[in-house]
């Protein structure tokens, strides 16, 4: 069994979302820039992964035998989507108020999904490896970036995809994620970011290559005011994604 990995959970974190967690599925409460935000990531996912895999996006069922992992699952926001499409999903968040919503809205809807209730360094541990990884807007909430990071990394089967999405740490993040957005527009709590946490792409994209992955992509996502909607970008300066595979083993 592998040796665990120095737990990168931030529990200040983990109980500042805990403490939302019932407003997860509420599309004008506290998590509305997620809703918001959704459409993009998603068609991204859908995109990306179907191009790696061979798959057809168009399909709703194009994700069919392929196993996901959401880390920092929360309510289930893209575990739900992910499972529609044939998936077979693991969702992990460290906190089980989070992880007991997702439960019950999956029960509402009829979605198969394996939610629990622990840290990526935990699943690491147990030998279970995935062809998707997932990391979406919670790398700016981990103690250790390098280290979760690697977990992440190590979590991708030969031959699998890791995503993940967070914020970059510029001046123009501090002034549209956290002053924008949380004093000013007021989308989400006031504390919801801190910026000093945020993550610059190299500082991202080094730990995965560190652990033996390719880089395959970096896309920005901007708010649009005039669609009031996400949209993707070569604008990477706030929000963006970065995609990365780990190399098939030759046959």
């Amino acid at each position: 069994m592998t040796e665990t990995k120095r737990d990168s959970v931030d529990q200040a974190e983990v109980d500042r979302f805990s403490a939302m967690a019932r407003e997860w599925w509420d599309p004008n409460g506290k998590f509305k820039p997620l809703h918001r935000f959704s459409p993009v990531r998603l068609n991204y996912l859908k995109r990306e992964v179907s191009r790696h895999f061979g798959r057809d996006e168009r399909a709703a069922d194009a994700f069919t035998g392929l196993s996901f992992l959401d880390i920092g699952c929360g309510g289930g926001l893209v575990s739900e989507p992910m499972a529609r499409l044939g998936a077979t999903v693991t969702g992990i968040d460290p906190s089980p108020v989070n992880i007991e919503v997702a439960r019950l809205h999956a029960a509402e809807t009829g979605a198969t999904i394996d939610y629990r209730a622990t840290t990526a360094e935990e699943v690491l541990a147990t030998g279970d490896r995935f062809d998707v990884v997932l990391a979406l807007e919670v790398v700016e909430h981990v103690a250790d970036v390098p280290s979760f990071l690697g977990t992440v990394a190590d979590l991708a089967k030969p031959g699998g995809l890791v995503v993940a999405a967070t914020l970059n740490r510029t001046l123009k993040a501090l002034g549209l994620a956290v002053v924008g957005a949380e004093y000013v527009l007021r989308w989400l709590p006031v504390g919801t970011h801190d910026w000093k946490k945020f993550v610059k792409p190299e500082e991202l994209e080094a730990p995965l290559q560190d652990a033996g992955l390719t880089l395959l992509d970096r896309r920005g996502a901007v708010f649009d005011p005039l669609r009031f909607a996400w949209k993707e970008s070569d604008d990477t300066d706030v929000n963006y994604m970065v995609l990365a595979a780990r190399p098939k083993i030759p046959s």
